[in-house]
This record gives structure tokens, sequence and C-alpha cells, in this order.
């Protein structure tokens, strides 16, 4: 199928409305993320309809689980720009930031975000360096599809959520095990007990997991920790 048939049809079932210049900014998205691919090593999912399917609306399940609208969004781990672009497309009202420790990735955000006229600020910087500076608890969402364990993933994204706000981590549906073990941390950082809302990826039998932890109180100053030192030691 085109991409633009699956998104056509896999949309509206998550419940999330795109324009049809939503679905030509996606298609414009995957001409360049394989244009690129081979040099950034953006994925290893090859073919339009797969594309389509693993990547854009897998990420929009997020829309169904949070108002994204009018929103400031930092997207932890971006890589090809996963979660931040497909939510920033979706719903155009979003400010996103979009932040990777690789400079190869960080130029290709960039140039999506060139091409495609879709303001954003790309970040080459490890996500516990920011909430040293200025973005500490500057966003109402943070969003990560990154494949480290929740706990990590919290001491590295709840310091940027202001409070009222929430970290939203992409999880897989076997992930029971890793959020009772990241609740602790959670409650260090400031968070509240992590929520899981789950979705099925339309046209596939995957079920993703959105795991919500909302920011209650500020993040003690001491968090986060260099990260070699949340990798030793995570909370």
């Amino acid at each position: 199928m085109r991409l633009e048939d699956v998104l056509k049809s896999g949309a509206p079932e998550l419940g999330v409305p795109l324009s049809e210049n939503a679905a030509a900014e996606f298609r414009a998205y995957y001409e360049l993320l394989m244009l690129r691919n081979a040099e950034f090593n953006l994925t290893a999912i090859k073919g339009e309809e797969e594309a389509a399917r693993l990547h854009f609306l897998d990420c929009l399940g997020l829309l169904k689980v949070r108002d994204f609208k009018n929103k400031s969004v930092v997207d932890v781990g971006s890589g090809g720009g996963f979660p931040g672009w497909p939510v920033k497309i979706a719903e155009p009202s979003v400010n996103i930031t979009l932040v990777d420790s690789t400079e190869k990735k960080v130029n290709f955000l960039r140039e999506v975000s060139e091409k495609l006229n879709l303001p954003a600020e790309c970040v080459h910087a490890r996500a516990e360096e920011l909430s040293a500076g200025n973005m500490r608890e500057s966003f109402d969402i943070a969003v990560s599809r990154a494949v480290a364990r929740l706990n990590i993933l919290s001491e590295l994204c709840l310091p940027l959520v202001k409070v009222g706000g929430a970290f939203i981590a992409m999880k897989a549906a076997d992930s029971d095990a890793e959020i009772a073990e990241a609740a602790r941390a959670a409650r260090l950082l400031g968070g509240g007990e992590p929520k899981v809302f789950e979705y099925a990826v339309p046209g596939t039998y995957i079920v993703r997991r959105a795991v919500i932890i909302e920011k209650l109180e500020p993040t003690p100053g001491k968090y986060p920790r260099r990260f070699g030192a949340i990798k030793k030691a995570p909370l």
C-alpha cells in the first residue's frame, strides 16, 4: 500500500485527524528518511507501508493518550525524528525540540526542518546536559522512543518537564517489570505513579504502550546525574 493510503486508513483508528497537507509532509519526510538512511543509519525499516505503520502510525498513537495542542514538547533521543516529527506533522501547533547526542542525526533533523518548513529546535546534546541550563523544567511534555530502560529515561526526561506536565515513554506490551522498576525513580524525580495506556498499531498485531508519568513536584537539584552514574546505578 502507498504511504498515504496507510495513513488515511490508520490515523482515524487512532482518533487522529490528518489533513491533506500532513499526508504530503509525511511523504516528503519518508523520502528524505530513505535518502539519508544509508549515510546516517536512521532506521532498519524499509518500504513505505512498513514505515507508515511502524514509524508514523506508531508515533501518532501518542496523540490518542494526551492533548498536545499548543504544548511545548521535547523529544529525547530523537534519532531519525521519532516520535517528534510525526507528532509535529499531525499537530502543527506543537512547539517541538528534538534532542540527540549524535551530531549527524541532528544534522538530518535540521534538514527535515528546513526542507519541510517545519519550525523546530534541533539540539546536539546529551539529555542530562540540557537540565543544567535554561531548558530545565521548561517543557509541557517530554517524549521518548529511545531503547533505554524506563528508570534511566525518567532521570533524563523528568527534569526537563515543568510541574503540571508529563513525561511519556513509548514501550512494548511486555514492559510490566520495567514499569514497576521505574516507580521509585519517578517518585524521587518529582513524578507520580507511572500510568499505562495501550493502543494497537493499525494494520498490525503490535500493541504499544504509552507510559505517562505526571510531573507533580520540582525535580531535586542533584538530578540528573552524569550519564555514567545514571547507567551504573539507575534509580
